[in-house]
């Protein structure tokens, strides 16, 4: 697509990002660079100015039993990571009224982001923009969170686009890196020293009260701006999408998944990479590992209401092989792999298939 320099719907947050008096007060300097490599006539404010969601950075983890994690409850959902064999849980909960939470933890400079208007969920390295930290713009783009760095505002990362589209890094990628997105319980009890983001974060919300009323009802089509929706599948289901090549990849919907059975495993293949979909109902969670370990290609199952190998070994949810020849060991989850409402998964990657239900 040829870069685009329509700046009309963009000129307000161009106005508050670089300090205008007014909003037609943008530097002629800065204008002539500011591009977008997606249509701009699709770049809408969703209400709030710049930072007018604030980001997090480095916000107090506690333990499960801290009153300050009393807010959530087991069927909060939350991304899961863990860190130097330290896991910790940022949930939607927060995200709701954050949107991005920059971390630092040991060597790493990450943002865990969650959308609420797209369900959408990503981790990414910030390591790849030196460490910068991403703020919230207030824009949207498919109804889709709008990030930007606080280096250079005017450059606008579409966050299930994965990089940068506008501005002077239009182009420039954000690596993902692996989150596990289930329920608070799960995640609890598959990690039970886990550490959570405290409800007190200085800014005084209410994260017990989802803020968007039924909008994330799964038969709810109200979408914020109006955009065409693929009608397969119901607009809000959540779905597990898998990236390809050239905007294809895959979409596992969850009500699919859920009527295969309370677990299941489904083998992909997808470009060059033989994946394994894991499923559990109670978790309300499908994570992708790939399945190459250690030089071999597992097979996987489901026996007795387990993940099993064609070797013999059990497996957790998250990867993690419980017994068995391979117990101790680890899948590698995909990392570009993420969960995001069907409306918004179709939108963004037209081309990926979708899965209808055969599993391993």
């Amino acid at each position: 697509m040829t870069r685009s320099h329509y700046l009309i719907p963009i000129i307000p947050f161009l106005a508050a990002a670089c300090g205008a008096d007014e909003v037609g007060g943008v530097s002629s300097s800065v204008t002539p660079d500011l591009s977008c490599t997606i249509p701009t006539s699709q770049i809408v404010s969703g209400g709030p100015g710049i930072d007018g969601i604030p980001a997090l950075h480095n916000p107090f983890f506690v333990g499960p039993a801290d009153p300050d994690a009393a807010y959530l409850r087991d069927d909060d959902r939350v991304i899961g990571l863990v860190i130097d064999e330290t896991p910790y849980a940022i949930p939607l909960n927060i995200l709701w009224w954050h949107e991005i939470v920059n971390l630092d933890i040991a060597d790493l400079r990450l943002a865990v982001t969650h959308c609420p208007l797209t369900g959408s969920s990503l981790v990414f390295d910030r390591s790849a923009i030196d460490g910068l930290t991403l703020g919230v713009s207030g824009l949207l783009f498919k109804n889709n969170l709008l990030m930007y760095d606080r280096d250079d505002p005017i450059s606008l990362w579409p966050q299930m686009l994965r990089g940068a589209r506008c501005g002077r890094k239009a182009g420039t990628g954000l690596p993902m890196v692996p989150g596990f997105e289930m329920t608070w319980g799960a995640w609890r009890a598959l990690h039970p020293a886990t550490q959570v983001v405290s409800s007190e974060s200085g800014f005084g919300r209410d994260y017990q009260e989802y803020p968007y009323g039924d909008y994330d009802r799964e038969d709810n089509a109200n979408l914020l701006f109006p955009m065409p929706v693929d009608r397969r599948r119901p607009p809000k289901e959540r779905v597990l999408g898998i990236p390809g090549r050239s905007d294809a990849g895959l979409a596992l919907p969850f009500g699919v998944l859920n009527d295969v059975g309370a677990r299941a495993t489904v083998p992909v293949t997808l470009d060059d990479r033989s994946v394994v979909v894991f499923w559990d109902r109670l978790s309300r969670s499908a994570v992708a590992f790939e399945t190459q370990l250690d030089g071999q290609t597992l097979t996987f199952g489901v026996v007795n209401g387990r993940f099993v190998d064609d070797g013999g070994s059990t497996w957790r949810l998250d990867g993690l092989a419980t017994d068995g020849p391979l117990a101790g060991t680890r899948l590698t989850p995909l990392s570009d792999a993420f969960v995001a409402y069907w409306f918004a998964w179709a939108a963004f990657y037209p081309e990926a298939a979708l899965w209808t239900g055969v599993t391993g």
